[in-house]
């Protein structure tokens, strides 16, 4: 099921939601385009690797821990194709501006990172020993996703569904993210049971994402509400 676009109202900009949006496609395009240095050397310095962790509480190894606490955020913000960052983006444009309604807009920005580190860290977790690079905003946009499916259930989510024929149909937000989110958590049960170790979809890292989305947005800081007073 393909999310096109959702009922849900917001009531101010999301100047966040569109920075992160922007700031994700200026670094694609960078290292497509080979600026500063070539893609291959991007990936091999500021993309995640578990193993660096690893490394830092085992053997206590400071260079490969400040390694990877900074590619932890680094890679949150890069791409491995152009499919894999419109995919994300366009998730991200759908459902992150109801929740930076919800939030505010710093608020919101520390909502998304924390939501990125939780997916990052349950990837770590469940992965200690793999040195396979990581990147993309899956994690972070899996943590928008777990907070929209607590406080946005009955929103309606205009879905692409192929099933023998490509169909749209308008579905509630709780069947479109929680089939997404069952499809991550078999997928990862999959990986792990075929104990897969080369690249390819970081399941867990979106289960981690969403279930620290879910865990964060009720006790996250919300913005102050302004209420309208009618005279009588």
């Amino acid at each position: 099921m393909i999310p096109i676009r959702d009922d849900a109202p917001r009531y101010t900009t999301p100047y966040v939601n569109y920075f992160l949006l922007a700031l994700n496609v200026v670094i694609f395009l960078a290292m497509w385009l080979g600026i500063p240095a070539p893609q291959q050397q991007v990936v091999r310095v500021f993309a995640f690797r578990p193993a660096l962790l690893t490394a830092f509480v085992v053997q206590h190894n400071t260079t490969a821990g400040v390694a990877g606490i900074v590619t932890i955020f680094t890679s949150m913000f890069m791409h491995s194709g152009w499919w894999h960052l419109i995919g994300n983006m366009w998730v991200l444009y759908i459902f992150g501006d109801n929740i930076e309604d919800y939030l505010g807009h710093f608020s919101y920005l520390l909502f998304y990172l924390c939501a990125g580190v939780g997916a990052i860290l349950l990837h770590a977790l469940l992965n200690p020993t793999s040195a396979v690079p990581s990147v993309g905003a899956s994690g972070a946009i899996a943590g928008v996703m777990g907070a929209y499916f607590i406080l946005f259930p009955s929103a309606r989510v205009l879905t692409l569904v192929p099933f023998l024929f490509v169909f749209f149909i308008w579905l509630p937000a709780w069947i479109v993210l929680g089939y997404w989110i069952l499809t991550q958590f078999l997928g990862g049960a999959a990986s792990s049971v075929s104990n897969q170790t080369g690249g390819g979809i970081a399941f867990w890292a979106h289960v981690g994402g969403f279930a620290a989305g879910v865990a964060m947005v009720k006790v996250f800081p919300t913005k102050r509400r302004r209420f309208r007073y009618d005279s009588w």
